[in-house]
């Protein structure tokens, strides 16, 4: 409700202008991973792996989001999306425009802006065309050995269609004549057609001799076009084109149907390589425009799909490039931190002893991962723990909690684990984590029907003194050793009796052995977690009114849900202050007049990935503060199991706030969006602090382990600090404190 001069007017919050599209939003975040490459005050070699990330991203959008949009338009569905007002089409046509000045920009990035600079440093990717002729002696040695051996050019004719090229593969087209002169006129161009894939089993660059303290690399598919002539014999070579396809590789699981849902994925998964192509990237220097239009024709696929890259395809061979570097140039590396032992353990404490006392509250990856798995392995060999129970959404390659669990069985106890098999792009992994576990004697549920099991929980059931205990778990990230030392997470372990009540409800509850339970503190999805959020905002809301001091900060991956957009938009209105943080897709635009203009939001984006949820609701001084599995998205409210979960201890919930507190002065490496959806790097004074606060909460971390002071008096000891010395970065600030 607004005031105005004619009284009092309903306003309609579902106003398409006030909304930010979905997958436009996406592509903006990723905008932000590519800006990092061009931050200088990164090291080198960690630009080139945001570059990295940002060519795996927009491969998993492709597959993805814009898979499900080309599929609606296929369908003839052509109305608007229910927020920002923009059919399929118009969605198709905005991200083909927006990803071609992302590639653009890309593509800048890597050849003029990076590649000079790590000429500096005596590293070099070369064009094969420019090579010496004892290189091209070396290489063709190489090429002879180990490449040609598993090349298998796939000649095309009538007798051989066009092959089915897999999702995500590097290829090269090669047109050819026969010597004597014979031509094949059955393509658009005069000669015959050959496809080359560039095989993914041998290293994608190969170093050079090194001279003058020079590393060289050539890359593969260079090295192959220019000795393809040996793979052709008998043919004269017009023309070789790089190109890669991208696949729709979202499942389609016919759950209804499926006596078997371990079967059904397996078997949907041999089709992920040969989905319908959603995008051809094709190498701009060394392109055929006749080779170009063939593909187009065998694969169905629109010129807007079509893009010509002037960098290498597929960047991501930069992680691995990365790795090989740094071994002779350590200084263009990150320095690695290394997480810190949790402020709420001693070295060596029983867990179990200690929980009884107090919860613990982990914050990774400035605190270690490790409680976690040992929380789990004590429980594995402790002859009073009588039940384990766990969700795994995505785990480690070499899971430690994958073996705790499996010993845990064969140990005798009754272990049950929720493994759900349509995570995506971990299906395979989970597929086969299953197969273990159940072998090892573990009762395995594969998830719910319809909806994918998402929440973080481990419950472990011990009898002490003839009494039952419970120990809960609960965290906004995956059980996964690997990422939780790159992702920021919030973890909470606890003997709280409610909740472990919960806990155990909530287990019987995904065994299909009873109806939804009421909960004493836990909110559980699909719908009770936004029914709660719904609760919640309207009781700020009302306090707001009475005592004018409403205040929400949340902090998640992405804000889709319109539900409770529209909410946020009413409590702003009402003259709540709502300070988000969004890392990702945000459709809420702040800023604007009488409908987000006390609404703020901000994405961090560094060299950790945010991926903790927090939500915090003042309640006129009777603070409230939740973490979750969920984002504020529709998916995660709707079509999830998600728990949103209390933190109850008033201590714990200090230490929260000021770690979103640090989040919210950052000025380092947040983005603030405006009203336009439009998002801009924080606006800092000459003479302010700057705050990184990845970097800050490392020291935090790092300072509470080495001098025994506790965070409370060691953040107004740091701002002195910064203060006195100006910004320092993360290690030689540590360097500072430690003298």
């Amino acid at each position: 409700m607004q005031t105005t001069s004619k009284g009092t007017v309903e306003i309609d919050y579902s106003v398409p202008s006030y909304y930010n599209n979905r997958e436009l939003s996406w592509l903006d975040f990723n905008k932000r991973v590519l800006e990092e490459a061009l931050d200088h005050s990164t090291p080198l070699l960690e630009r080139y792996k945001f570059l990295a990330i940002f060519s795996s991203n927009l491969d998993e959008f492709f597959m993805v989001r814009v898979a499900g949009l080309l599929d609606q338009v296929k369908a003839g569905f052509n109305r608007p999306e229910n927020k920002a007002g923009l059919t399929p089409k118009e969605q198709l046509t905005a991200i083909s425009k927006l990803t071609r000045k992302l590639v653009e920009k890309q593509d800048h990035t890597f050849l003029h802006r990076l590649t000079p600079l790590l000429a500096k440093e005596h590293v070099e990717i070369v064009s094969i065309s420019s090579l010496r002729s004892e290189d091209l002696a070396f290489l063709e040695e190489y090429f002879d050995n180990q490449i040609f051996p598993v090349l298998t050019p796939m000649a095309i004719d009538a007798y051989r269609p066009f092959p089915i090229l897999a999702n995500k593969s590097l290829n090269l087209a090669i047109v050819m004549e026969q010597k004597n002169g014979e031509r094949a006129m059955t393509f658009p161009f005069s000669g015959k057609l050959a496809i080359v894939q560039v095989p993914s089993v041998v290293n994608r660059y190969i170093e050079l001799p090194e001279k003058d303290g020079t590393r060289s690399f050539v890359l593969l598919e260079e090295i192959i076009s220019h000795f393809i002539h040996k793979l052709c014999k008998g043919f004269i070579i017009k023309s070789v084109t790089p190109f890669r396809i991208t696949r729709n590789a979202d499942l389609t699981i016919h759950e209804d149907g499926a006596d078997d849902l371990l079967h059904e994925i397996e078997e949907e998964l041999k089709k992920r390589k040969w989905g319908a192509s959603v995008r051809l990237e094709v190498q701009q220097q060394s392109y055929d425009e006749k080779v170009v239009a063939y593909l187009k024709e065998e694969l169905e696929i629109h010129d807007k799909d079509i893009y010509y890259i002037k960098a290498p395809l597929d960047l991501t061979f930069l992680f691995s490039f990365c790795k090989a570097i740094q071994s002779t140039h350590e200084h263009l590396v990150q320095p690695s931190f290394i997480p810190q032992p949790p402020q709420d353990l001693e070295r060596g404490e029983n867990m179990f002893t200690k929980v009884l006392k107090q919860d613990i509250l982990l914050h990774h990856p400035y605190e270690s991962f490790e409680p976690v798995v040992q929380f789990i392995a004590q429980a594995a060999d402790d002859p009073n723990v009588l039940a384990i129970k766990q969700t795994l959404y995505r785990v480690s390659g070499d899971s430690p909690i994958i073996k705790s669990l499996q010993r845990a069985a064969e140990n005798g106890k009754q272990v049950t684990v929720l493994v759900e098999l349509k995570a995506r792009f971990d299906e395979e992994n989970n597929v086969q984590w299953a197969k273990e576990l159940e072998q090892a004697g573990c009762h395995v549920i594969y998830g719910m029907t319809h909806l994918k099991t998402h929440s973080k929980i481990t419950l472990i059931v011990r009898r002490r003194q003839g009494k039952i205990e419970r120990f809960v778990h609960l965290g906004t990230g995956n059980y996964n050793d690997a990422t939780a030392k790159i992702y920021t997470d919030i973890g909470l372990i606890t003997a709280n009796h409610d909740i472990g009540i919960d806990a155990t409800n909530f287990f019987n509850y995904l065994s299909g052995h009873m109806e939804i339970p009421e909960y004493h503190h836990l909110s559980v999805s699909p719908f009770g977690i936004r029914d709660t959020f719904i609760e919640l905002i309207d009781q700020e809301i009302a306090f707001h009114k009475q005592h004018r001091n409403g205040h929400i900060i949340a902090k998640m991956n992405a804000l889709t849900d319109k539900r409770i957009i529209m909410k946020l938009y009413e409590a702003s209105n009402a003259g709540v202050k709502i300070e988000l943080i969004v890392r990702g897709t945000c459709c809420l635009r702040p800023g604007i007049k009488y409908i987000s203009e006390n609404i703020s939001v901000r994405s961090i984006v560094g060299i950790f990935l945010e991926h903790s949820r927090i939500y915090y609701f003042h309640q006129n001084g009777e603070e409230k503060l939740f973490l979750s599995s969920a984002d504020m998205m529709t998916r995660n409210m709707e079509n999830r199991v998600e728990i949103l979960f209390p933190i109850l201890q008033t201590s714990l919930k200090q230490r929260i706030k000021k770690w979103l507190k640090i989040m919210l002065e950052d000025n380092v490496k947040a983005r603030e969006q405006d009203a336009q959806g439009q998002y801009h790097y924080v606006k800092i004074a000459d003479n302010a602090i700057k705050i990184n606060s990845q970097s800050l909460l490392c020291d935090m971390a790092y300072h509470s382990n080495h001098t025994g002071e506790k965070h409370t008096t060691y953040l107004s000891d740091l701002k002195i600090k910064l203060a006195r010395f100006g910004y320092l970065s993360l290690f030689s600030l540590r360097k500072t404190i430690g003298s």
